[in-house]
């Protein structure tokens, strides 16, 4: 059974509360504490509501709706959920991802979401008409965050967030 990211984003304060109770799943930031709401729960009294950011879960196939992709930047703060839900990947507002398109006659998809792929590693593969296989390699290494399949086409786009 494959398993997707949980996708959470920075979204205003009152599309996340009423009162103090969530409206829906959301992870609330007061200074270096983080607190992980279920709709319904409400926010520990401890928590500065006025300070606090708030990222609400949202549809992960949704994640390029964040992502500037003429200059790969981050629009707003995010937090992915890998399918083993122990790791998380943070991502800032303003972040630079990798924004690699993968085109050809035909497709195949080494690397996947939550993924490190170094500079000298094949993160995907496409075969030419001619039957010429070429390996993609990404430019930085980095992690890959979202895999996007473009529906008016078949192909894909790879989101990598660099490392340092």
């Amino acid at each position: 059974m494959e398993r997707i990211p949980r996708l959470y984003v920075e979204t205003p304060p009152e599309e996340c509360l009423e009162g103090r109770k969530v409206k829906r799943d959301c992870v609330v930031i007061s200074g270096n504490v983080e607190v992980w709401l279920r709709e319904g729960e409400s926010v520990p009294d401890f928590i500065d509501i006025e300070g606090a950011k708030f990222l609400a879960k949202e549809v992960y196939d949704r994640f390029y709706l964040y992502v500037d992709r003429m200059e790969g930047r981050m629009l707003a703060d995010a937090i992915l959920v890998l399918p083993d839900g122990r790791t998380r990947i943070h991502l800032k507002k303003d972040d630079e991802l990798l924004v690699l398109p993968v085109e050809g006659y035909t497709k195949t998809l080494i690397a996947n979401v939550g993924n490190r792929v170094r500079t000298g590693d094949a993160f995907a593969a496409i075969t030419t008409r001619k039957g010429e296989v070429h390996y993609l390699k990404p430019p930085r290494t980095g992690t890959v965050v979202f895999i996007d399949e473009v529906t008016n086409r078949p192909h894909y786009v790879y989101y990598i967030l660099p490392e340092e």
